[in-house]
């Protein structure tokens, strides 16, 4: 759709992909995953010259949620008087990982990091839309129980967080971690999708579904 537009901004010593989507004609935008360093996301914002009307989470982990409280506050002030765009996503059952943000950046020296909660929790079968843009939420659990992607069908593009990567899949050694989960939830909901798809994921470059299809050996 040539209206839609994407770009992305690795953040933070993860190298975590905070993804950029706007509508050309109008420049609403979407931010997802705003894991850090909020004053280099507001400058590509002001160089996009776009107006973020929700910020999206895909999951819990401090690389994709760790800036989400900041961004908004900072958004909020340049809204004022009208109210911050909210935050929305992920699934509730990454409750606990928002709820432990600031533990999180304590384990790895970060500070400035504030637990949060969003707006609006999105569970599968729900719609995020961006002027007439559609992205369904998807659940897509096992590299964190509430994991979510976001899947636009007329495009042919998705934002799959740590999900599916370019040749490799989200890690699942934590103790909340299923690794069947991601497997079967990426052949099940993902795999499905025509080989052309192209998406966005959580840390390096993206990828197709058809590619990956293909070689990726964590899905023979």
């Amino acid at each position: 759709m040539p209206d839609l537009k994407a770009a992305v901004l690795p953040v933070t010593q993860f190298q975590q992909n905070c993804a950029f989507l706007w509508d050309e004609g109008t420049k609403d935008a979407l931010i997802i995953d705003p894991g850090g360093e909020v004053p280099r996301i507001l400058a590509a914002i002001d160089q996009l010259g776009v107006r973020v009307t929700k910020i999206l989470l895909t999951h819990g982990h401090i690389d994709h949620a760790g800036g989400a409280a900041e961004l908004r506050d900072e958004l909020a002030t340049r809204a004022a008087p009208d109210p911050a765009p909210p935050i929305e996503g992920p699934d509730p059952r990454d409750a606990f990982l928002l709820d432990g943000l600031e533990d999180q950046a304590a384990n790895y020296g970060f500070e400035g990091i504030r637990n949060v909660r969003p707006d609006r929790w999105l569970t599968e079968g729900e719609a995020i839309t961006l002027g007439e843009h559609r992205f369904d939420v998807v659940h897509c659990p096992g590299h964190t129980p509430g994991h979510i992607v976001f899947v636009n069908h007329a495009a042919h593009f998705a934002v799959l967080g740590d999900v599916l990567f370019q040749g490799s899949i989200g890690r699942t050694d934590f103790a909340y971690g299923d690794p069947a989960a991601l497997l079967t939830a990426i052949k099940t909901k993902l795999l499905t999708l025509p080989d052309d798809f192209v998406f966005l994921c959580g840390h390096g470059p993206g990828s197709s579904i058809g590619a990956e299809r293909v070689s990726n050996p964590f899905l023979r």
